[in-house]
């Protein structure tokens, strides 16, 4: 590997042809039938299916998953004389309030109320504009609801799961862009590599010796966005909300001294575990 001085941050170094055609739009059945490309060494490649995983590892190992759910970000609604709106959320504040892309955002001044529901009249879910973020250009949003529901149970009724924008099929279901394992909402994209597993995957790989251990990074809209500087470096990052348990720290550090590796699932999980080192 390059070291840091050496190498090339320039963004046109980091170009490369991928044709749209190659990008599937629904994904394979099973999940673990999906392709994996095996790298023996740093000059020899084969081809295999993710469902080779378990004769790939060793007894010992130990594979770490990001156990985040995606949320129906996407939802529509109107102003209370009728204009429609839509509104992204980005990140969650606080006790229901949430950071949210608005379109049309000029016309949501503080102060102003989104009604969401099939009668606008009687809205099930309300928020009301209490600021204007400065970074995003955002709206913070204060939700209410009638009812005992919990704000995230409104939403599984009312919202829509964001695809990535290199998914134009929307015959997805929501179902099919979850991990099996998803369990803390609060994503607005999935941590895609993990959505190759399977239940029968698990159990081979529990059968091979191999363990699992979780933590949890709620992917954000800034995964999508563009890197423009030229010098990559320059690239302004987003922030995550992170948490690695007491125990997968354990784990971690028990595997690393029994000689057993630790495989990060994704990206997300490199990233939590390196953030909180």
């Amino acid at each position: 590997m390059r070291d840091r001085d050496s190498a090339d941050y320039s963004l046109s170094a980091y170009q490369y042809n991928l044709p749209p055609e190659k990008i599937a739009q629904s994904p394979v059945t099973p999940r673990d039938a999906s392709r994996l490309l095996i790298v023996d060494s740093p000059s020899t490649h084969r081809h295999g299916y993710f469902h080779d995983l378990p004769s790939l590892l060793r007894p010992g190992d130990l594979l770490v998953l990001n156990n985040t759910r995606v949320i129906p970000a996407r939802l529509l609604g109107q102003k209370p004389e009728g204009a429609q709106v839509e509104i992204f959320l980005l990140e969650e504040r606080q006790t229901n309030q949430w950071l949210a892309l608005v379109r049309p955002g000029r016309r949501l001044k503080p102060g102003a109320t989104i009604h969401f529901g099939p009668d606008p009249q009687q809205p099930d879910l309300v928020a009301q504009v209490l600021e204007t973020d400065a970074d995003t250009n955002g709206r913070l949003l204060k939700f209410e609801h009638p009812g005992p529901e919990s704000l995230y149970e409104v939403l599984e009724r009312l919202g829509q799961v964001p695809l990535p924008p290199y998914i134009t099929d929307t015959a997805a279901t929501a179902d099919q862009y979850q991990t099996i394992y998803a369990e803390l909402p609060g994503a607005v994209a999935a941590p895609t590599a993990g959505l190759h597993f399977t239940s029968e995957l698990f159990e081979h790989l529990e059968a091979a010796g191999i363990q699992r251990s979780l933590i949890t990074l709620h992917v954000g809209v800034g995964t999508f966005r563009p890197v423009e500087a030229e010098n990559i470096l320059e690239h302004k990052m987003h922030g995550e909300w992170i948490d690695v348990p007491a125990s997968t720290v354990e784990q971690i550090t028990a595997t690393k001294a029994q000689g057993g590796r630790v495989i990060a699932v994704g990206t997300t999980v490199v990233r939590a575990i390196e953030g909180a080192a």
